[in-house]
């Protein structure tokens, strides 16, 4: 060690012990256990020895991996409810409806679209964690049937226990999807966090016409999914070691993908009501849709395209507390059939990340569009329910075909 970082050392170690604690950590004291163990003073500003950047497993920084991170829907109303509420006549779509953007007109048919989303990652590699952050934020601006244009980065990272090249390749991958979807990052803001978190501040813009938003879905609309659900579910047994390699990679993939293409077929296809499936799951962005909408969905179980071996792990357990969490907002407004079993129910209530669109369009125009979907690069898109007029009250019905009967050989 060179003698003026020793010093620097000695100086900053003896104001943490006078204070009885270490400068940049009040929780420990000084000398710290990283100091006893590794010989290493943070607080001084020394890193400890850099990992390659392959060897990261970024899942071991994080308690609760992907959108299973993020407050329950139930928790953030409360919390919202407290606050005042905002009207502008050029607010379009605000707080009110809890959809996937805010709407603020800049000119009669032109629409600005914000939104924000970060989480922790629920892949080990920094690159492709990079990418699917970037997928899920700029998904909110395709669900509102917008165009990205630009993007904030927000990074937290523990910056002396990880090496810088990790915290590149994270941006990197973010930067990547962001040339993929033709939009740009023009800055961002950092922190030192134990955990790592990442995500980006997007603005996009809309016309008028092209506009889709949760609370416009009709009895007689078809609803259609864009992507497999399971990545929550997935991430957990990743967590555990019990995910296979076959279900990892396809996670990976599907969060890593786009929602530009659904998004553009959307568009085209003149869909109104949208929302994108992510921590709140299938069940959660569902219900906000028809409670907004003030109707009532039925979707069908078999029907729900999902990835490799999710099921197995649901039924085995592997499921986060974000399921609780989800399934509380919904508990009220959900009635399920007596065939349809827990590890099915944890599917609907996994929390996504960078999950599909759901889509709710007319039934005379639902096959040209899942056919144009499928046509344009969205494989996994299927129709999964419907939506009906609300009996009593708006919510959503479940049901499940019953197990095929077996037959002797």
């Amino acid at each position: 060690m060179r003698k003026t970082d020793l010093e620097k050392r000695k100086q900053v170690m003896g104001r943490s012990i006078r204070l009885g604690h270490c400068v940049c950590d009040p929780s420990k004291p000084c000398p710290c256990p990283i100091f006893q163990q590794r010989n290493v003073c943070l607080c001084a500003g020394e890193h400890l020895p850099a990992k390659d950047t392959a060897k990261v497993k970024l899942t071991r920084h994080v308690r609760s991996a992907g959108c299973a991170s993020k407050i329950g829907q139930k928790d953030l109303h409360a919390v919202l409810s407290k606050l005042p509420k905002v009207s502008d006549k050029r607010l379009v779509v605000g707080m009110a409806t809890a959809d996937d953007a805010g709407v603020f007109a800049i000119r009669p048919d032109t629409l600005l679209v914000q939104t924000v989303d970060i989480f922790t990652p629920g892949v080990d590699d920094p690159r492709t964690f990079g990418r699917i952050a970037a997928c899920n934020a700029l998904s909110d601006v395709y669900a509102m049937g917008g165009t990205p244009v630009t993007a904030l980065s927000i990074i937290g990272f523990p910056i002396h226990t990880l090496p810088h090249s990790a915290m590149a390749a994270i941006l990197r991958g973010g930067m990547d999807v962001l040339k993929e979807a033709g939009a740009i990052m023009v800055g961002g803001h950092s922190i030192n966090d134990e955990e790592v978190k990442f995500g980006l501040a997007v603005t996009g813009l809309v016309t008028r016409a092209a506009l889709t938003t949760n609370a416009a879905a009709k009895p007689g609309d078809a609803l259609i999914l864009t992507k497999p659900l399971g990545t929550g579910i997935i991430a957990l047994a990743g967590q555990l070691g019990r995910a296979s390699a076959r279900a990892k990679k396809a996670a990976a993939q599907s969060m890593a993908t786009l929602n530009r293409r659904a998004a553009e077929t959307m568009v085209r296809y003149r869909v109104k009501a949208a929302t994108d499936v992510t921590g709140f799951g299938l069940l959660g962005h569902l219900t906000r849709m028809m409670l907004e909408s003030q109707a009532t969905a039925e979707i069908n179980f078999d029907a729900l395209p999902l990835l490799p071996d999710v099921m197995r792990y649901a039924q085995a357990g592997m499921y986060s507390g974000a399921n609780e969490r989800n399934a509380s907002f919904c508990a009220r407004h959900t009635t399920a059939a007596k065939r349809l079993t827990e590890a099915q129910q944890a599917v609907l209530y996994d929390a996504q990340t960078s999950g599909g669109l759901l889509m709710s369009i007319p039934q005379a125009r639902a096959g040209a569009l899942l056919r144009a979907l499928h046509a344009n690069g969205v494989p996994h898109a299927a129709v999964i329910g419907r939506v009906t007029a609300a009996a009593r009250r708006p919510g959503v019905r479940l049901s499940c075909r019953p197990a095929a009967k077996k037959t002797s050989k």
